[in-house]
């Protein structure tokens, strides 16, 4: 992975003041390449219960803490399986949480009260340059109320917290766009607990075996996932959700069906891969980038603007079952079932 392109870059200052900010127990809004984190000492108790304050989240919803380098591992887990050293040597700094046995002394406000703790070195400069000015691991969970979009720009923290942030460092977008992939490696076997830009076949030519998932799309041959898998962020079945009702919808039928819901009287925002504008004056339409990392990269920027153009249905094409699909897939089908009364439709992959 590499590190954001044309970030724009605080001064040693203002990384400074940030860093200051955390050791005083205050909120500071990180960029990362996935996406923004609102960020905490994670060794602060009272500051991490600001986060969860903050963001409205769930007590027992546990954190990933960041880290400046992998050397900070033994700081924070313990048993440490070669495999993990391993993956940290192949993605670390990038968009990859390792769930490990938590070392004496981590917070259960951060793990959640498990035995467990999720890690990460993110690959962005402005995040390692904080890092490395604190020299401590930060928590960091998504920098917006719990269980909406998540933020991929200064401009979507400043909207979504306000003044429950000290400061909001701005790198500019994010490059990934949604959130890491998370690998358990507490239980023995590898499980993918979310999927990322990082993916089981990336992690097989790692460790030499295939990791099973948690996921509803399993691909056939993988080890179901085991039942005592920890709890992690972004697990929920409503999440990155739009307030704005969400329906996917396959792309022989967006068209027409967006253009029904138009008919009745409804407000229609369209966001769509491969289907042309229709040049519809009824709907509001946004075209996302047709391959997985464009539309990565661009999708939360597009459900918070089509979330507020003042539509009563946001209706997006759904995505291709195929394993270069599935993290997305995964984040919408979330965002579907959490969106306006959490009751829409989920079609969660195209019929072709």
């Amino acid at each position: 992975m590499t590190s954001t392109e044309h970030a724009q870059q605080p001064d040693e200052c203002e990384i400074r003041r940030a860093a200051e900010l955390l050791r005083a127990g205050e909120l500071v809004g990180m960029p990362t390449e996935t996406v923004y984190g609102l960020a905490a000492d994670a060794l602060n108790v009272d500051a991490v219960a600001r986060i969860f304050s903050a963001k409205g989240r769930p007590a027992d919803h546990p954190l990933i803490v960041h880290l400046p380098d992998a050397a900070h591992l033994v700081r924070w887990a313990r048993a440490i399986p070669k495999e993990a050293i391993a993956l940290a040597n192949a993605f670390w700094p990038g968009p990859m949480t390792l769930i490990l046995k938590r070392e004496e002394g981590v917070p259960d406000a951060v793990t959640g009260g498990q035995d467990t703790v999720g890690l990460r070195v993110p690959d962005h400069p402005v995040a390692l340059a904080l890092l490395r000015a604190f020299d401590s691991g930060i928590a960091a969970p998504s920098a917006n109320r719990f269980g909406r979009i998540s933020p991929t720009t200064a401009a979507h923290v400043r909207e979504e917290l306000g003044d429950k942030v000290a400061l909001v460092l701005d790198g500019g977008p994010c490059q990934v766009g949604i959130e890491s992939t998370i690998l358990d490696l507490s239980r023995g076997t590898p499980v993918i607990l979310r999927p990322g830009a990082i993916s089981a076949d990336d992690i097989a030519r790692v460790i030499g075996r295939r990791p099973a998932t948690r996921t509803a799309h399993a691909e056939e041959g993988a080890a179901a996932a085991e039942p005592d898998q920890p709890r992690v962020s972004g697990s929920l079945a409503a999440h990155y959700a739009p307030r704005t009702p969400l329906q996917l919808i396959p792309v022989s039928r967006l068209i027409e069906e967006a253009a029904t819901l138009a008919g009745e009287g409804s407000r229609v925002a369209v966001l769509a891969r491969t289907c042309p504008d229709p040049r519809d004056a009824r709907l509001t339409w946004r075209n996302a980038p047709a391959e997985p990392a464009g539309f990565a990269h661009d999708l939360y920027a597009n459900l918070r603007e089509l979330d507020a153009c003042g539509a009563d249905f946001i209706v997006v094409e759904a995505l291709p079952e195929t394993p270069d699909w599935q993290a997305i897939a995964d984040r919408l089908g979330r965002a579907a079932v959490g969106s306006g009364d959490g009751e829409a439709v989920l079609d969660l992959h195209d019929e072709t």
